[in-house]
């Protein structure tokens, strides 16, 4: 069996190596969170890289169903923290509790124009690969 994609690699060594060596700028792209159907439906997009000021809800773990802003996004460990998604230390300090982006999803984004751009080139080529979906079909 051929690798469907050669700049892949398939050992768990090297996957590894390359996903916690990765630059900010790959990290970013694998910080993407699902958008809500409405928000799907509308952009014709499945996923976005998240940012600060985004809406989310949780979908996964204790804190599920929780929705907030989110506050930061830290790429260096891979989570992003959410407005009151927090827990309280021992000496009652308040800690934001770090949740993984693809355990969220975006129910309203902050749009400016770069991120309108992005939204457009992906739901074009999406089109096009639909168009082009029901050509071989047909």
């Amino acid at each position: 069996m051929t690798k469907i994609n050669s700049s892949l690699h398939s050992s768990r060594r090297k996957s590894r190596k390359a996903h916690f060596g990765a630059p900010s700028s790959v990290r970013r792209t694998i910080m993407s969170a699902p958008l809500s159907k409405e928000l799907r439906e509308k952009h014709n997009v499945r996923s976005i890289p998240i940012r600060k000021d985004d809406v989310v809800i949780i979908t996964r773990g204790a804190n599920k169903g929780r929705e907030g802003k989110v506050t930061s996004v830290y790429r260096l460990k891979y989570v992003i923290h959410i407005e009151r998604v927090s827990r309280e230390k021992s000496n009652g300090q308040a800690v934001p509790i770090g949740v993984h982006p693809s355990k969220v999803q975006v129910i309203k984004l902050k749009l400016d124009k770069d991120r309108e751009s992005i939204l457009d080139r992906v739901g074009k080529g999406r089109e096009l690969r639909a168009k082009n979906k029901e050509k071989a079909t047909a």
